[in-house]
């Protein structure tokens, strides 16, 4: 039976998202999310706030996130009403060490992509990050609105971050 429960919850997950979001405000939690850039500065998620927030947890061994960079940097270099960034945990599930994931990224020459370090992990635990490529949606007052695990193409994630209020 536990199989049976097991399998459910996986076909869930992967056809529906129907992954629960925490509950999350990016201007009054900021402090507990030690993040940093590709030059290990620190920054704060409450930096963001203003905006609408689309955020990409992805992985360089997956081959599906792999896939979607370049149009994930497509999208952050156009003009939106929206922020658009990427996350990766460094020597988390398989990932690199922060060294290694930066001289490994400075070689593909995605200038435009923005990626930040969650080096302890505590933002892709505290969303419930379980599986990679994973998006995150906040609205312009920082609340978390939906943690969606899979690949999305820019339209979907366009048409979802315009209908947030």
């Amino acid at each position: 039976m536990k199989k049976y429960r097991f399998i459910l919850a996986l076909t869930c997950l992967a056809l529906t998202g129907c992954q629960k979001a925490a509950v999350m405000n990016i201007a009054e939690d900021s402090a507990s999310y030690d993040l940093l850039d590709l030059n290990e500065q620190k920054v704060m998620l409450s930096d963001l706030q203003g905006k609408k927030v689309y955020i990409k947890f992805w992985a360089t061994w997956c081959p599906i996130c792999l896939g979607g960079l370049e149009d994930v940097q497509a999208l952050a270099s156009e003009d939106h009403d929206f922020e658009v960034v990427t996350i990766v945990t460094p020597n988390a599930n398989g990932e690199k060490d922060t060294d290694a994931f930066i001289d490994w990224f400075q070689g593909l020459g995605m200038d435009q992509l923005p990626v930040l370090l969650d080096e302890n992990g505590n933002l892709a635990e505290a969303l419930n990050v379980r599986g990679f490529p994973t998006s995150a949606f906040f609205d312009a007052g920082g609340n978390l609105i939906k943690v969606q695990p899979g690949h999305l193409d820019n339209d979907a994630i366009t048409s979802f971050i315009d209908s947030i209020e």
